[in-house]
């Protein structure tokens, strides 16, 4: 793979995985719309790895305090700790409750998903521009005056269900996530803290799953030609501090506004996929 496409990719990876425009529907048509061969599970699983330590590099004080408040253990005002969090020592198993949906999910339909509706831009299109609907509806409704003090098993479970529909590209992970929040009340940027927070075992878990295949089918590492794992090593430093990038400017983005240039986003640009889908259909290309 050329460092040129590893550096883009995990550009695209870093962006996509944590604004609420899916991560696999962009992954998937880039290589599409550029005419490059795909860029296979070893590449995928590096980008995940990327946005796996963008997410726990940038919540680590969040992670040490939701950890040590779920096993007993206040940190009181170390570390700069969330008077949220503090409010709400169950959050640890919160989490934990809203990873089960993902996870049946993603053992059941994980092939689906990766191999037949990753290759659907009539089904990627599609999604693009329904959630990107919802995601205006959702802005719209709920009182938005709930923070991580106040999640409850309700909550988590409705959003931990949303995150298992992400499994269907063009969803959004992000987008699928913070709108059950919205719906559950949250305001805009807790409903994206917790979204990002249940996304990490969620990433991780995957890119655990998909190393493993790679190990079993595949032959690990030592499978990989010495210039695909320089591409890999730039895709994973990439991805993450593009991702670590990413959630910054959005959190701090939801905190003046809605998620209206999402929604136009999605919508215009699941039209374009829907029509070129069909243009190239119809020429045979």
């Amino acid at each position: 793979m050329p460092l040129l496409h590893a550096i883009i990719l995990g550009i695209v990876q870093g962006l996509t995985e944590f604004l609420p425009v899916s991560s696999s529907a962009h992954l998937a048509l880039i290589p599409w719309l550029l005419g490059w061969n795909d860029q296979g599970l070893s590449f995928d699983i590096a980008l995940h790895v990327g946005t796996v330590l963008a997410v726990v590099v940038y919540f680590f004080r969040d992670w040490v305090q939701v950890i040590a408040e779920g096993f007993g253990l206040s940190i009181g005002n170390a570390l700069g700790s969330d008077p949220a969090i503090r409010r709400n020592p169950r959050l640890l198993w919160l989490l934990v409750l809203g990873s089960v949906p993902a996870g049946i999910a993603g053992l059941l339909v994980k092939d689906l998903a990766e191999n037949v509706w990753r290759n659907n831009q009539y089904l990627i299109g599609s999604m693009l521009i329904l959630v990107g609907l919802f995601m205006w509806w959702a802005d719209h409704q709920g009182s938005r005056r709930k923070d991580l003090g106040n999640v409850s098993p309700t909550d988590s479970l409705t959003i931990g269900a949303a995150q298992a529909l992400a499994l269907v590209p063009g969803v959004s992970r992000s987008g699928i996530t913070i709108c059950a929040g919205l719906l559950r009340n949250l305001d805009r940027e807790t409903a994206a803290r917790f979204s990002f927070l249940l996304a990490t075992p969620a990433i991780a878990g995957a890119a655990a799953k998909d190393a493993w295949d790679l190990m079993r089918h595949g032959g690990g590492i030592a499978s990989i030609s010495p210039d695909m794992r320089t591409a890999l090593l730039v895709g994973v430093i990439v991805s993450a501090i593009v991702g670590a990038l990413t959630i910054k400017f959005f959190l701090n983005f939801l905190r003046r506004r809605s998620l209206s240039f999402f929604v136009w986003y999605r919508v215009i640009f699941g039209i374009i996929v829907i029509a070129l889908a069909s243009f190239f259909r119809y020429h045979g290309g």
